[in-house]
Protein backbone atom coordinates (compact mmCIF):
# COMPACT_ATOMS: atom_id res chain seq x y z
CA UNK A 1 0.00 0.00 0.00
CA UNK A 2 0.98 3.59 -0.82
CA UNK A 3 2.61 5.94 2.01
CA UNK A 4 0.01 7.90 1.68
CA UNK A 5 -3.14 5.49 1.86
CA UNK A 6 -0.88 4.61 5.33
CA UNK A 7 -1.35 7.85 6.81
CA UNK A 8 -3.30 9.45 9.02
CA UNK A 9 -5.42 11.56 7.08
CA UNK A 10 -6.48 15.11 8.67
CA UNK A 11 -9.85 15.93 8.99
CA UNK A 12 -8.89 19.06 6.59
CA UNK A 13 -8.22 16.49 4.06
CA UNK A 14 -11.49 14.24 4.15
CA UNK A 15 -13.77 17.55 4.76
CA UNK A 16 -12.16 19.07 1.50
CA UNK A 17 -12.78 15.91 0.07
CA UNK A 18 -16.63 15.37 1.14
CA UNK A 19 -16.65 18.90 -0.47
CA UNK A 20 -15.37 18.84 -3.38
CA UNK A 21 -17.25 15.25 -4.29
CA UNK A 22 -20.48 16.39 -3.35
CA UNK A 23 -20.08 19.47 -5.45
CA UNK A 24 -19.23 17.44 -8.53
CA UNK A 25 -21.87 14.76 -7.76
CA UNK A 26 -24.55 17.23 -7.76
CA UNK A 27 -23.67 19.34 -10.94
CA UNK A 28 -21.17 16.68 -13.28
CA UNK A 29 -23.56 15.87 -16.13
CA UNK A 30 -22.20 14.77 -19.29
CA UNK A 31 -21.01 10.63 -18.38
CA UNK A 32 -17.91 9.41 -17.53
CA UNK A 33 -15.74 11.25 -19.90
CA UNK A 34 -17.01 15.04 -18.44
CA UNK A 35 -16.76 13.72 -15.26
CA UNK A 36 -13.59 12.50 -15.07
CA UNK A 37 -12.02 16.32 -16.90
CA UNK A 38 -14.00 17.67 -13.85
CA UNK A 39 -11.82 15.78 -11.77
CA UNK A 40 -8.78 16.55 -13.51
CA UNK A 41 -9.21 20.40 -13.19
CA UNK A 42 -10.31 20.30 -9.32
CA UNK A 43 -7.59 17.97 -8.43
CA UNK A 44 -4.52 18.52 -10.69
CA UNK A 45 -4.62 22.25 -12.08
CA UNK A 46 -6.96 24.08 -9.35
CA UNK A 47 -6.02 22.21 -6.41
CA UNK A 48 -2.67 20.66 -7.54
CA UNK A 49 -3.26 17.49 -4.97
CA UNK A 50 -1.48 15.06 -7.59
CA UNK A 51 0.53 15.84 -11.11
CA UNK A 52 -0.76 14.70 -14.19
CA UNK A 53 1.06 11.46 -14.62
CA UNK A 54 -0.37 10.58 -11.36
CA UNK A 55 -3.40 11.05 -12.09
CA UNK A 56 -3.50 9.33 -15.34
CA UNK A 57 -2.28 6.70 -13.95
CA UNK A 58 -5.14 6.51 -11.61
CA UNK A 59 -6.96 6.68 -14.81
CA UNK A 60 -5.17 4.11 -16.61
CA UNK A 61 -5.57 2.12 -13.34
CA UNK A 62 -9.52 2.74 -13.21
CA UNK A 63 -9.60 1.14 -16.81
CA UNK A 64 -8.13 -2.11 -15.71
CA UNK A 65 -10.38 -3.05 -13.01
CA UNK A 66 -14.71 -3.80 -13.28
CA UNK A 67 -16.75 -0.78 -11.98
CA UNK A 68 -17.59 2.64 -12.58
CA UNK A 69 -14.54 4.75 -14.19
CA UNK A 70 -15.45 7.82 -12.97
CA UNK A 71 -16.32 6.15 -9.61
CA UNK A 72 -13.56 4.58 -9.35
CA UNK A 73 -11.85 7.43 -9.99
CA UNK A 74 -12.84 9.78 -6.95
CA UNK A 75 -11.96 6.47 -5.00
CA UNK A 76 -8.40 6.46 -6.39
CA UNK A 77 -7.92 9.93 -5.93
CA UNK A 78 -9.60 10.18 -2.29
CA UNK A 79 -7.17 7.18 -1.08
CA UNK A 80 -4.07 9.16 -2.51
CA UNK A 81 -5.10 11.87 -0.50
CA UNK A 82 -6.53 10.46 3.04
CA UNK A 83 -5.99 6.76 2.96
CA UNK A 84 -8.54 4.22 3.17
CA UNK A 85 -11.53 7.06 5.19
CA UNK A 86 -10.64 9.12 1.63
CA UNK A 87 -11.28 6.33 -0.31
CA UNK A 88 -14.84 6.00 1.49
CA UNK A 89 -15.26 9.54 1.87
CA UNK A 90 -14.74 10.76 -2.15
CA UNK A 91 -16.31 7.50 -3.58
CA UNK A 92 -19.83 8.08 -1.41
CA UNK A 93 -19.78 11.91 -1.71
CA UNK A 94 -19.92 11.31 -5.43
CA UNK A 95 -22.32 8.53 -5.29
CA UNK A 96 -24.87 10.55 -2.70
CA UNK A 97 -25.96 13.73 -4.58
CA UNK A 98 -27.21 11.38 -7.71
CA UNK A 99 -28.33 8.49 -5.77
CA UNK A 100 -30.54 11.03 -3.83
CA UNK A 101 -31.92 12.49 -7.25
CA UNK A 102 -32.51 8.86 -8.56
CA UNK A 103 -34.20 7.84 -5.56
CA UNK A 104 -36.74 10.77 -5.48
CA UNK A 105 -37.77 10.42 -9.66
CA UNK A 106 -37.99 7.13 -9.37
CA UNK A 107 -40.57 7.49 -6.41
CA UNK A 108 -41.92 10.46 -8.72
CA UNK A 109 -42.21 7.86 -11.77
CA UNK A 110 -44.18 4.91 -9.55
CA UNK A 111 -46.80 7.52 -8.64
CA UNK A 112 -47.29 9.44 -12.01
CA UNK A 113 -45.48 7.43 -14.60
CA UNK A 114 -48.39 6.00 -16.02
CA UNK A 115 -50.37 9.57 -16.19
CA UNK A 116 -50.51 11.04 -20.05
CA UNK A 117 -48.62 13.82 -19.28
CA UNK A 118 -45.23 11.14 -18.40
CA UNK A 119 -45.71 9.12 -20.88
CA UNK A 120 -45.39 12.49 -23.51
CA UNK A 121 -42.30 13.25 -21.68
CA UNK A 122 -40.90 9.95 -22.09
CA UNK A 123 -42.41 9.15 -25.76
CA UNK A 124 -39.67 12.43 -26.46
CA UNK A 125 -36.79 11.51 -24.36
CA UNK A 126 -36.47 7.79 -25.26
CA UNK A 127 -35.80 8.19 -29.09
CA UNK A 128 -33.23 10.66 -27.76
CA UNK A 129 -31.33 8.51 -25.42
CA UNK A 130 -30.73 5.89 -28.59
CA UNK A 131 -29.18 8.39 -30.25
CA UNK A 132 -27.11 9.09 -26.80
CA UNK A 133 -26.13 5.14 -26.62
CA UNK A 134 -25.17 5.61 -30.12
CA UNK A 135 -22.93 8.10 -30.07
CA UNK A 136 -21.34 6.57 -26.97
CA UNK A 137 -20.71 3.34 -29.06
CA UNK A 138 -18.57 5.50 -31.83
CA UNK A 139 -16.59 7.57 -29.59
CA UNK A 140 -16.15 4.42 -27.07
CA UNK A 141 -15.44 2.29 -30.40
CA UNK A 142 -12.28 4.76 -31.56
CA UNK A 143 -10.88 3.65 -28.52
CA UNK A 144 -11.93 -0.31 -27.89
CA UNK A 145 -11.31 -1.34 -31.40
CA UNK A 146 -7.56 -1.24 -31.99
CA UNK A 147 -7.37 -3.81 -34.65
CA UNK A 148 -8.79 -6.30 -36.83
CA UNK A 149 -8.67 -8.76 -33.86
CA UNK A 150 -10.63 -6.65 -31.55
CA UNK A 151 -12.98 -5.54 -35.11
CA UNK A 152 -13.16 -9.61 -35.20
CA UNK A 153 -14.08 -9.89 -31.13
CA UNK A 154 -16.58 -7.20 -30.87
CA UNK A 155 -18.76 -8.56 -34.09
CA UNK A 156 -18.78 -12.01 -32.81
CA UNK A 157 -20.12 -10.42 -29.58
CA UNK A 158 -22.63 -9.30 -31.35
CA UNK A 159 -23.72 -12.26 -33.31
CA UNK A 160 -23.59 -14.53 -30.37
CA UNK A 161 -25.49 -12.00 -28.52
CA UNK A 162 -28.54 -12.15 -30.69
CA UNK A 163 -28.21 -16.24 -30.56
CA UNK A 164 -29.05 -16.32 -27.51
CA UNK A 165 -25.19 -16.26 -25.39
CA UNK A 166 -25.06 -15.59 -21.67
CA UNK A 167 -23.49 -12.09 -21.22
CA UNK A 168 -20.94 -12.35 -18.66
CA UNK A 169 -19.62 -15.58 -20.73
CA UNK A 170 -19.02 -13.51 -24.19
CA UNK A 171 -17.07 -11.06 -21.55
CA UNK A 172 -14.86 -13.44 -20.44
CA UNK A 173 -14.51 -15.59 -23.59
CA UNK A 174 -13.52 -12.35 -25.50
CA UNK A 175 -10.77 -11.37 -23.17
CA UNK A 176 -9.47 -14.38 -22.92
CA UNK A 177 -9.44 -14.70 -26.62
CA UNK A 178 -8.03 -11.64 -27.46
CA UNK A 179 -5.46 -12.25 -24.89
CA UNK A 180 -4.29 -15.56 -26.07
CA UNK A 181 -4.04 -14.61 -29.55
CA UNK A 182 -2.38 -11.24 -28.86
CA UNK A 183 0.38 -13.66 -26.75
CA UNK A 184 0.86 -15.82 -29.95
CA UNK A 185 1.64 -13.23 -31.80
CA UNK A 186 4.42 -11.97 -29.41
CA UNK A 187 5.94 -15.85 -29.68
CA UNK A 188 3.94 -17.29 -26.63
CA UNK A 189 2.87 -21.09 -27.30
CA UNK A 190 0.61 -22.66 -25.27
CA UNK A 191 0.30 -25.85 -23.48
CA UNK A 192 -2.23 -28.60 -24.84
CA UNK A 193 -4.33 -28.11 -22.14
CA UNK A 194 -5.04 -24.87 -22.12
CA UNK A 195 -5.88 -25.08 -25.80
CA UNK A 196 -8.14 -28.38 -25.01
CA UNK A 197 -9.58 -26.23 -22.20
CA UNK A 198 -10.84 -23.43 -24.55
CA UNK A 199 -11.91 -26.06 -27.11
CA UNK A 200 -14.20 -27.71 -24.66
CA UNK A 201 -15.53 -24.76 -23.44
CA UNK A 202 -16.92 -23.65 -26.28
CA UNK A 203 -20.40 -24.82 -26.68
CA UNK A 204 -21.17 -23.21 -23.15
CA UNK A 205 -21.17 -19.74 -24.93
CA UNK A 206 -24.79 -21.12 -26.31
CA UNK A 207 -25.64 -23.58 -23.54
CA UNK A 208 -25.25 -20.86 -21.31
CA UNK A 209 -28.13 -18.63 -22.85
CA UNK A 210 -30.64 -20.83 -22.70
CA UNK A 211 -33.78 -18.67 -20.58
CA UNK A 212 -33.28 -19.21 -16.76
CA UNK A 213 -36.51 -20.30 -14.62
CA UNK A 214 -37.62 -16.41 -13.13
CA UNK A 215 -36.58 -16.07 -9.87
CA UNK A 216 -39.17 -14.15 -7.14
CA UNK A 217 -38.28 -10.29 -6.98
CA UNK A 218 -36.96 -10.52 -3.51
CA UNK A 219 -34.76 -8.12 -1.65
CA UNK A 220 -31.35 -10.45 -2.03
CA UNK A 221 -32.34 -11.42 -5.45
CA UNK A 222 -31.35 -7.78 -6.28
CA UNK A 223 -28.60 -7.85 -3.81
CA UNK A 224 -26.63 -10.09 -5.40
CA UNK A 225 -27.65 -9.34 -8.68
CA UNK A 226 -26.34 -5.95 -8.57
CA UNK A 227 -23.47 -7.13 -6.73
CA UNK A 228 -22.12 -9.98 -9.94
CA UNK A 229 -22.64 -7.06 -12.19
CA UNK A 230 -20.99 -4.44 -10.23
CA UNK A 231 -17.69 -6.76 -9.88
CA UNK A 232 -17.97 -7.77 -14.12
CA UNK A 233 -19.23 -5.10 -15.29
CA UNK A 234 -15.85 -3.39 -17.54
CA UNK A 235 -16.27 -0.26 -19.69
CA UNK A 236 -18.85 2.66 -20.02
CA UNK A 237 -22.07 2.31 -17.64
CA UNK A 238 -23.87 1.63 -20.72
CA UNK A 239 -23.06 -1.60 -20.65
CA UNK A 240 -25.00 -2.36 -17.67
CA UNK A 241 -28.12 -2.14 -20.28
CA UNK A 242 -27.16 -5.37 -21.78
CA UNK A 243 -27.18 -7.41 -18.38
CA UNK A 244 -30.16 -5.60 -16.90
CA UNK A 245 -31.99 -6.40 -20.65
CA UNK A 246 -31.00 -10.30 -20.11
CA UNK A 247 -31.53 -10.96 -16.50
CA UNK A 248 -34.13 -9.08 -14.83
CA UNK A 249 -36.54 -8.45 -18.64
CA UNK A 250 -36.35 -11.05 -20.43
CA UNK A 251 -35.12 -13.93 -17.50
CA UNK A 252 -36.59 -12.44 -14.79
CA UNK A 253 -39.31 -10.39 -16.22
CA UNK A 254 -39.09 -8.09 -13.04
CA UNK A 255 -38.83 -5.09 -15.56
CA UNK A 256 -40.32 -4.33 -19.33
CA UNK A 257 -38.47 -3.22 -21.84
CA UNK A 258 -40.61 0.38 -21.36
CA UNK A 259 -39.11 0.45 -17.54
CA UNK A 260 -35.54 -0.28 -18.73
CA UNK A 261 -35.95 2.88 -21.20
CA UNK A 262 -37.35 5.21 -19.16
CA UNK A 263 -34.29 4.03 -15.91
CA UNK A 264 -32.04 4.63 -18.89
CA UNK A 265 -33.57 7.75 -19.37
CA UNK A 266 -33.16 9.15 -15.70
CA UNK A 267 -29.93 7.21 -15.26
CA UNK A 268 -28.31 9.83 -18.00
CA UNK A 269 -30.83 13.05 -17.26
CA UNK A 270 -29.46 13.34 -13.50
CA UNK A 271 -26.15 14.39 -12.46
CA UNK A 272 -22.97 11.64 -11.26
CA UNK A 273 -22.61 8.00 -12.23
CA UNK A 274 -24.73 6.70 -15.02
CA UNK A 275 -24.67 3.14 -12.44
CA UNK A 276 -27.49 5.25 -10.09
CA UNK A 277 -29.69 3.49 -12.57
CA UNK A 278 -29.21 0.85 -10.33
CA UNK A 279 -31.11 2.94 -7.79
CA UNK A 280 -33.91 3.57 -9.94
CA UNK A 281 -34.46 0.06 -11.13
CA UNK A 282 -33.91 -1.16 -7.23
CA UNK A 283 -36.47 0.86 -6.50
CA UNK A 284 -39.55 0.13 -9.54
CA UNK A 285 -38.22 -3.73 -7.94
CA UNK A 286 -38.71 -3.28 -4.30
CA UNK A 287 -39.54 0.24 -3.26
CA UNK A 288 -36.84 2.10 -1.15
CA UNK A 289 -34.86 -0.95 0.50
CA UNK A 290 -34.73 -2.09 -3.06
CA UNK A 291 -33.41 1.68 -4.26
CA UNK A 292 -30.43 1.51 -1.34
CA UNK A 293 -29.60 -2.09 -1.65
CA UNK A 294 -29.25 -1.75 -5.94
CA UNK A 295 -27.20 1.11 -5.34
CA UNK A 296 -24.96 -0.33 -2.74
CA UNK A 297 -24.94 -4.05 -4.61
CA UNK A 298 -23.45 -2.28 -7.33
CA UNK A 299 -21.26 0.10 -6.22
CA UNK A 300 -19.31 -1.58 -3.29
CA UNK A 301 -17.25 -3.72 -5.40
CA UNK A 302 -15.44 -0.55 -6.93
CA UNK A 303 -14.27 0.31 -3.64
CA UNK A 304 -13.06 -3.12 -2.73
CA UNK A 305 -11.53 -3.40 -6.24
CA UNK A 306 -9.25 -0.18 -5.60
CA UNK A 307 -8.64 -0.60 -2.46
CA UNK A 308 -7.32 -4.07 -3.45
CA UNK A 309 -5.61 -3.00 -6.52
CA UNK A 310 -3.56 -0.03 -6.08
CA UNK A 311 -0.36 -1.56 -4.90
CA UNK A 312 0.02 -2.98 -8.12
CA UNK A 313 -0.83 -0.66 -10.50
CA UNK A 314 2.70 -0.54 -12.22
CA UNK A 315 2.98 -3.95 -12.87
CA UNK A 316 -1.00 -4.45 -13.77
CA UNK A 317 -0.63 -1.55 -16.71
CA UNK A 318 2.91 -2.82 -17.65
CA UNK A 319 1.52 -6.94 -17.98
CA UNK A 320 0.82 -7.75 -21.48
CA UNK A 321 -1.42 -10.20 -20.27
CA UNK A 322 -3.88 -7.88 -18.50
CA UNK A 323 -3.36 -5.27 -21.34
CA UNK A 324 -4.98 -8.41 -23.98
CA UNK A 325 -7.40 -9.37 -22.32
CA UNK A 326 -8.67 -6.06 -20.96
CA UNK A 327 -8.51 -5.39 -25.22
CA UNK A 328 -11.08 -8.45 -25.48
CA UNK A 329 -13.32 -7.55 -22.71
CA UNK A 330 -14.18 -3.87 -24.17
CA UNK A 331 -14.76 -5.09 -27.40
CA UNK A 332 -17.01 -7.21 -26.44
CA UNK A 333 -18.56 -4.52 -24.09
CA UNK A 334 -18.98 -2.81 -26.88
CA UNK A 335 -20.82 -5.43 -29.34
CA UNK A 336 -23.21 -6.19 -25.92
CA UNK A 337 -23.75 -2.02 -25.88
CA UNK A 338 -24.26 -2.58 -30.57
CA UNK A 339 -26.84 -5.89 -29.85
CA UNK A 340 -29.12 -3.97 -26.64
CA UNK A 341 -29.06 -0.85 -28.27
CA UNK A 342 -31.04 -2.21 -31.63
CA UNK A 343 -33.48 -4.08 -29.20
CA UNK A 344 -34.33 -0.98 -27.66
CA UNK A 345 -34.54 1.03 -30.21
CA UNK A 346 -36.96 -0.99 -31.67
CA UNK A 347 -38.90 -0.30 -28.68
CA UNK A 348 -38.69 3.51 -28.87
CA UNK A 349 -39.04 4.52 -32.55
CA UNK A 350 -42.37 3.46 -32.78
CA UNK A 351 -43.70 5.84 -35.51
CA UNK A 352 -42.66 8.89 -37.64
CA UNK A 353 -41.63 11.21 -35.14
CA UNK A 354 -39.82 9.20 -32.99
CA UNK A 355 -37.84 7.90 -35.90
CA UNK A 356 -37.26 11.51 -37.27
CA UNK A 357 -36.32 12.66 -33.80
CA UNK A 358 -33.89 10.03 -33.44
CA UNK A 359 -32.20 10.34 -36.42
CA UNK A 360 -32.23 14.75 -35.47
CA UNK A 361 -30.87 13.67 -32.17
CA UNK A 362 -28.22 11.61 -33.58
CA UNK A 363 -26.90 14.22 -35.59
CA UNK A 364 -26.60 16.98 -33.15
CA UNK A 365 -25.52 14.70 -30.50
CA UNK A 366 -22.56 14.30 -32.91
CA UNK A 367 -21.71 17.85 -34.50
CA UNK A 368 -22.89 20.28 -31.60
CA UNK A 369 -21.04 19.80 -28.21
CA UNK A 370 -23.38 20.09 -25.96
CA UNK A 371 -24.03 18.56 -22.34
CA UNK A 372 -25.95 15.17 -23.54
CA UNK A 373 -28.51 16.56 -20.55
CA UNK A 374 -30.34 19.42 -22.51
CA UNK A 375 -30.57 16.84 -25.32
CA UNK A 376 -32.79 14.65 -23.03
CA UNK A 377 -34.86 17.71 -21.81
CA UNK A 378 -35.17 19.15 -25.49
CA UNK A 379 -36.39 15.57 -26.67
CA UNK A 380 -39.03 15.26 -22.88
CA UNK A 381 -40.09 18.92 -24.16
CA UNK A 382 -40.82 18.05 -28.32
CA UNK A 383 -42.53 15.03 -26.84
CA UNK A 384 -44.83 17.07 -24.98
CA UNK A 385 -45.68 19.57 -27.73
CA UNK A 386 -46.03 16.61 -30.29
CA UNK A 387 -48.65 15.05 -27.93
CA UNK A 388 -50.33 18.21 -27.38
CA UNK A 389 -50.36 19.27 -31.01
CA UNK A 390 -52.15 16.39 -32.25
Amino acid sequence: MSDEAKASPPRAALGELARLFLKLGTIAFGGPAAHIAMMEQEVVRRRRWIDHQRFLDLLGAANLIPGPNSTEMAIHIGLVRAGWKGLVVAGACFILPAMLIVWALAAIYVKYGSLPEASWLLYGVKPVIIAIVVQALWMLGRTAIKNTLTLIAGAAVIVLSFLGANEIVLLFAAGFAVMFVENLRRGWRPPQTALWAIVAGAPALTASGAAAPAEPATLTALTLFFLKIGSILFGSGYVLLAFIRADLVEHWHWLTDRQLLDAIAIGQFTPGPVFTTATFIGYLVAGSPGALLATFGIFFPAFVFVWLSSPFIPKIRRSPWASGFLDGVNAASLGLMAAVTWQLGRAALIDGFTIALAVVAAVLVFRVKVNSAWWVLAGGILGVLWNLGR
